[in-house]
């Protein structure tokens, strides 16, 4: 879960793979599921064939049509137990200690936390919550933090020095080489 390169298309997911992703996210925000599945295959070879996670956003039909390792759901998605009876690795979204907290309830395999910074990948996110306030998450949730929202190469590790066991990258997803070296050496430290 170290590195989340959060695509919507093979060529920026295999970019992201050769950079050192762990986990390549498939999001294609309100498109049908049918769609979803079409543009996920290609992904989920790459993924196959580099020995990463593939997980599918808010869909949990496409991630078992697909074969997925997971899904990824917002707080408004449904389907989180239809994705646990599945086996599916679940991620849940969050933006503050309380919603982290609700999430940690449903006992995902982790729970994404931002933005931590602005970013205008997602505008409507709220309000961002820096450094201190991830850390504060991490350290009042008892489950994996993976941290979203502003991040690259320039400021990945520290959130992992905060307390993210990882970090998903939007953005950033085509740089995942840097950002992954930036997070190689957060261990280093």
């Amino acid at each position: 879960m170290r590195l989340h390169a959060v695509v919507a298309d093979p060529a920026v997911a295999a970019r992201a793979l050769a950079g050192g992703a762990t986990v390549v996210q498939l999001r294609l925000k309100g498109r049908p599921t049918a769609e979803v599945v079409s543009a996920g295959r290609p992904v989920r070879e790459l993924c196959r064939e580099r020995g990463a996670r593939f997980i599918v956003n808010d869909d949990v039909e496409a991630a078992l049509e697909l074969e997925a390792d997971g899904v990824h759901l917002g707080r408004e998605d449904s389907g989180a137990e239809l994705a646990r009876e599945a086996g599916l690795l679940l991620g849940l979204s969050a933006s503050d200690l309380e919603t982290a907290l609700a999430a940690a309830g449903s006992a995902p395999a982790y729970v994404g936390l931002g933005p931590v910074w602005a970013t205008p990948t997602k505008p409507d996110a709220g309000e961002p919550l820096g450094l201190d306030g991830l850390a504060a998450v991490c350290a009042a949730v008892s489950v994996p933090i993976v941290a979203i929202g502003g991040i690259d190469a320039s400021n990945a590790a520290a959130c992992v020095r905060a307390g993210a066991v990882g970090v998903a990258v939007v953005r950033a997803a085509a740089d995942a080489a840097a950002v992954r070296k930036a997070l190689d050496g957060a261990d280093a430290r």
